[in-house]
């Protein structure tokens, strides 16, 4: 429930109109990345790239990666993980929050993501892009579990965990790979996803120091 003069939708819509967009943005974008020509000019332009001066002929960072990163992928089953939980996790938070917060919600994710994850890769030994969608993702992932925290997620569409400990157990994963340094997987990028997701949501519910004009409930 929203205080306020807010009015929640009515209808539940399958593919809201910010969640239907991101996915025909990403899905028109991994399209022109199957050329290599056009990748490498994507990932060279578009890829979150860290600070400072690149190694020629690598890319360096400008400001719009700090979003157009999310709309790149490396192969089509990054893409396709992506767009999925996207959509899976979304779905019932755009249409509890109606489209205009959710898409605050989701693009604060995607840079805050940006940024934990450049302050992490400037700091670190060598020079590669972040692509992908998962900072924003993750975002949504927490926001679904703060709302409906004992709806079951099916792990491998088989065995059933309550979102709340769905996104506490997959954070501590998140957490570890990215200290331990496991794997080339932006973890840190998830983690600072769900870090300024969960700001935001606190701030939207007035438990900041800073009060919004129209708090939020659920």
């Amino acid at each position: 429930m929203y205080q306020g003069t807010y009015q929640p939708p009515t209808q539940f819509a399958v593919f809201p109109p910010v969640i239907k967009n991101l996915l025909i943005l990403n899905c028109l974008l991994f399209l022109a990345q199957i050329v290599p020509e056009t990748n490498n000019i994507l990932i060279y332009w578009f890829g979150l790239w860290p600070l400072g001066s690149a190694p020629i002929p690598l890319g360096q960072f400008w400001p719009w990666q700090l979003v157009s990163y999310a709309f790149l992928h490396g192969n089509f089953s990054h893409l396709l993980f992506n767009m999925f939980a996207l959509w899976m996790f979304g779905v019932q938070v755009e249409n509890t929050w109606g489209s205009r917060r959710f898409a605050v919600f989701y693009f604060v994710c995607v840079i805050g993501a940006a940024v934990l994850q450049i302050i992490v890769a400037s700091t670190g030994a060598g020079w590669y892009p972040t692509i992908g969608a998962s900072g924003g993702v993750f975002g949504l992932l927490l926001a679904f579990g703060m709302m409906f925290p004992d709806q079951p997620i099916y792990l491998y569409f088989l065995f059933p965990v309550k979102a709340k400990w769905f996104v506490i157990g997959y954070g501590l994963i998140e957490l570890y790979a990215g200290v331990s340094g496991s794997s080339t997987v932006a973890h840190f990028a998830h983690l600072g996803g769900m870090m300024f997701g969960f700001i935001l949501i606190q701030y939207w519910r007035g438990r900041l120091p800073w009060k919004p004009e129209q708090r939020m409930f659920w």
